[in-house]
């Protein structure tokens, strides 16, 4: 047997039987034998041997040791395991291919192995090895195209188990895209309506599915990656959000409390509150700017929409600071008084920003790092602040303008996205996406209470759309109830859905050539309702609801 490889059953019968873990009432043994160890020791000290190997124009030492530290900080089975003869620490090889060739299978059977026994030991080691890897990815230094390649193998490797176990309540994932032929033809379908690229994640009592449909490059005949980076839009308020009442839970903020209070120096009015800012229920302009309810548009900065979208064009590597933006907003009158409307405003995810970063000391990326992308392993989250980049794979987003007379069409993949800020820059995977969202409303990053301030909606005045605390919740048109997010940024939206028990959700991203007119506008309506029907209604709409 090769170090790739798990113990066979009876092997494992005559294994140590000393190890085990709680839950709840009842007490489960796990049996691994000498040789399960050493195949969990390989994977995991070799996922961070790989990243210093793809690193070594950096400080590879570094790399590895840091990455190593990380391995030490797990607790349970697999503290016990990584700390007792760490063997495979230091593999050899001529090549990181080499390396590769016995490190990655060599996951999938860590993962395997303990999935069989106990799904909750193999998410507590798909996240220790996760956080390593990102650990030695930071101490990299500006991380290379190498060292991203790498931590999406280290993850598709884990990710590729298939081990199915009865009643864990675990998801097995489908073999092919061809289990779930009516996914695959409507996101086929959705392309035909205008989309350069679909990719789509579906996690329900099915198991998972995952596939894409168009292209992922003008052009190009090559597929979206259907797990590829993608800029997150307005979903990056349900992170931010998360991360303030994480904070409340710990007493460092008050949600009642006048966000004055925290951020003495812009002098907001005294009435409106952090509970307000997370709820859209302030007031404050939109540095984004503003459509009144006569038609009249109040510009603020330049916007990819609208009479702006060239000079947004000419200046998208602009870096715009976050009090920048707050200034700018508080420069224009309030729409209404504190707490007595609602009306969505960017300007109030950036004071939550600043609020995160004034009462902890630390920026938001690491604060967001410490607190939840680390814990839940999202290796393929970034918070980019006005870092123009977006790491491989990813599909491409387009902008089409007039100039001189005739229509030109651009890639602006790269482009600053400190024009948003909080409001929607950061960048993920649909995996990851997934991961959140249900490790979120799973309970696994708030308390109870707060998790239920965070879902319980208030009016808004938009039909079938009720807004929580960074949380969207509404009603599908066969009668059940989602909650989302989603995230509409320039040439791309990701979506974000879960069912209030966590047992359904839908993750998405759809890429198109964006303009200043919004040309998309009808077809995306259409098509984010196309995919909430067919997930979860079984693909049946309201007869009597029409299409737009």
């Amino acid at each position: 047997m090769t170090s790739g490889q798990g113990a066979s059953s009876a092997q494992r019968r005559d294994a140590d039987p000393d190890i085990t873990t709680s839950k709840g009432k009842t007490t489960m043994t796990i049996t691994l034998s000498d040789q399960d160890k050493s195949t969990l020791r390989i994977a995991a000290y070799g996922a961070v041997t790989l990243m210093a190997a793809a690193g070594a124009a950096g400080k590879p030492h570094k790399i590895a040791t840091t990455g190593s530290i990380a391995l030490g900080s797990a607790t349970g089975l697999i503290g016990h395991v990584l700390a007792d003869h760490p063997e495979g620490k230091d593999l050899t090889g001529t090549s990181v291919a080499e390396i590769a060739d016995r490190v990655l299978p060599a996951l999938t059977a860590a993962m395997n192995l303990l999935k069989q026994q106990d799904p909750a030991e193999a998410g507590n080691f798909r996240s220790t090895v996760l956080v390593a890897v990102e650990t030695a990815q930071m101490h990299q230094g500006r991380p290379s195209p190498a060292t991203a390649e790498m931590v999406r193998k280290i993850t598709e490797a884990l990710d590729a188990a298939r081990v199915a176990v009865a009643d864990s309540g675990a998801v097995p994932e489908a073999a092919a895209g061809q289990d779930r032929p009516e996914l695959q033809q409507a996101i086929e379908e959705i392309v035909d309506t205008g989309f350069l690229g679909v990719s789509l994640r579906v996690h329900d009592e099915r198991g998972a599915w995952a596939g894409s449909a168009g292209a992922a490059e003008l052009g190009g005949t090559a597929k979206p990656p259907i797990n590829g980076h993608a800029r997150i839009g307005s979903n990056t308020k349900t992170f931010t959000a998360t991360l303030v009442l994480q904070l409340v839970a710990e007493g460092k903020i008050g949600l009642d409390i006048p966000a004055a209070d925290y951020l003495p120096e812009f002098g907001l009015d005294e009435r409106i509150t952090v509970r307000m800012l997370l709820q859209h229920t302030s007031g404050l302009f939109n540095f984004t700017g503003e459509v009144y309810d006569d038609g009249s548009i109040v510009h603020g900065i330049p916007v990819p929409y609208g009479t702006t979208g060239r000079e947004w064009v000419d200046n998208r590597f602009h870096t715009y600071r976050p009090e920048e933006l707050v200034r700018l907003a508080l420069s224009k009158p309030a729409r209404f008084e504190p707490g007595t409307g609602w009306s969505y405003s960017n300007t109030n995810y950036v004071l939550a920003r600043l609020l995160i970063e004034k009462v902890t000391g630390r920026s938001l990326a690491e604060e967001m790092q410490r607190r939840i992308l680390g814990p839940l392993g999202l290796s393929g989250t970034v918070v980019p602040d006005s870092s123009p980049e977006i790491p491989e794979p990813h599909t491409h987003i387009y902008y089409r303008y007039e100039d001189a007379g005739r229509q030109k069409t651009i890639d602006i993949t790269r482009h600053n996205p400190s024009w948003v800020s909080t409001g929607g820059d950061m960048i993920s995977t649909s995996q990851d996406l997934h991961t959140f969202i249900t490790a979120l409303i799973g309970g696994k990053l708030l308390p109870t209470p707060l998790l239920a301030e965070m879902c319980t909606p208030r009016a808004t005045g938009i039909p079938n759309f009720e807004y929580g605390l960074g949380v969207i919740v509404q009603k599908t048109d066969c009668g059940g109830t989602v909650i989302t997010h989603s995230g509409g940024t320039v040439g791309s939206t990701t979506l974000m859905y879960i069912t209030p028990d966590g047992g359904k959700t839908m993750t998405a991203v759809l890429n198109w050539v964006a303009d200043a007119d919004m040309s998309i506008a009808t077809a995306l309506r259409n098509a984010q309702q196309r995919l909430v029907n067919e997930v979860f209604c079984g693909g049946q709409a309201d007869p009597a609801r029409p299409a737009d």
